[in-house]
């Protein structure tokens, strides 16, 4: 008898400091059965999480207390396997007028997408960026 492996699932690492969306967010993302997620609330230990984890993306939120997301990027990105991880920032900040029709938007490090963000354009941002689409 041979055993099937299953594609590996792409890991998502989600840094946001709020718990609900974070639940909410990981919730539909594990549902799809594409990805293996790990979220966290604290800026502050995002650094020692994406270690451990080795995300193959990061959803970051850009509005946190104690670090905000330009600055967990920059951490994270001392991490030498994850110095090319891709991003996208998750933001209130930004709406949906301020960011081209798709809801896009490229800063050339990173995509941010704005709050609140639906399933649908997450999960097809989220292939675009990780096939270097986007």
């Amino acid at each position: 008898m041979t055993a099937i492996s299953s594609p590996r699932k792409t890991k998502v690492l989600i840094v946001d400091d709020e718990p609900d969306f974070t639940h909410m967010l990981k919730l539909n993302l594990d549902s799809t059965g594409d990805y293996e997620v790990m979220a966290t609330n604290e800026a502050l230990d995002a650094k020692a999480i994406a270690t451990d984890f080795k995300p193959d993306i990061l959803l970051l939120d850009v509005v946190m207390p104690g670090m905000d997301g330009g600055d967990v990027l920059r951490e994270i990105r001392t991490i030498p396997s994850l110095t090319k991880v891709p991003v996208i920032m998750i933001s209130a900040l930004i709406s949906s007028m301020e960011v081209s029709q798709d809801e896009v938007a490229d800063t050339g490090d990173c995509v941010m997408l704005p709050k609140p963000v639906r399933l649908e354009k997450l999960l097809i941002t989220m292939e675009q960026v990780l096939s270097g689409q986007l």
